[in-house]
């Protein structure tokens, strides 16, 4: 009987053997499958890189900000300039603070200098999409987010993106107001 638990227990000691040598043996065997079929190698995943980043030359962006008229706005950049590469994904914010005591609605309209560069322009997001509502006193920061086409002329070394804000008030636009209805 003793043989027979002695044969048993060998058999067991294998089996275990082959088992934990087949676990050990699957994590190598599972690196090598995600890096053939191309799936999570082992969570050591790469961010996507934009291989269109120019990284061998630097333009210079100014940034310029204005309102328009009697709009009693105070409109400004975070910063006055920066440098990026064209291709390069941009984010920049102005600040803009409505100093009246009244809600205004303003819609910002962008130019650029030279000119030509606004055609390498892409704007991802921008404020100046859709009017923006302030109300009295209230100050927001306003996102601008962009790419500079790295097809743009490489003699261009700064482009300047100004923006004016303008009130959109008809009335204010034309100097004319509203007259009550007679009757």
């Amino acid at each position: 009987m003793m043989r027979g638990n002695a044969k048993t227990l060998s058999k067991f000691v294998v089996v275990t053997l082959g088992m934990f040598g087949f676990g050990f043996a699957l994590v190598p065997f599972y690196y090598k499958i995600c890096e053939v079929t191309g799936i999570n190698s082992g969570g050591e995943q790469s961010l996507a890189k934009n291989t269109q980043v120019d990284t061998s030359r630097l333009v210079r962006l100014e940034f310029d900000a204005n309102t328009n008229g009697e709009l009693p706005w105070q409109f400004k950049p975070e910063f006055p300039s920066i440098q990026v590469h064209p291709g390069q994904l941009v984010q920049v914010e102005y600040t803009v603070t409505n100093t009246s005591d009244h809600a205004i609605v303003g819609q910002a309209v962008p130019s650029y200098g030279p000119a030509r560069a606004a055609a390498f322009f892409k704007k991802i997001e921008c404020f100046c999409f859709t009017p923006q509502t302030l109300a009295a006193g209230e100050t927001r920061r306003m996102p601008v987010m962009f790419v500079l086409d790295p097809g743009m002329d490489p003699e261009v070394h700064t482009v300047t993106l100004s923006y004016t804000f303008f009130d959109t008030d008809e009335k204010v636009q034309t100097g004319a107001t509203k007259e009550a209805p007679h009757g």
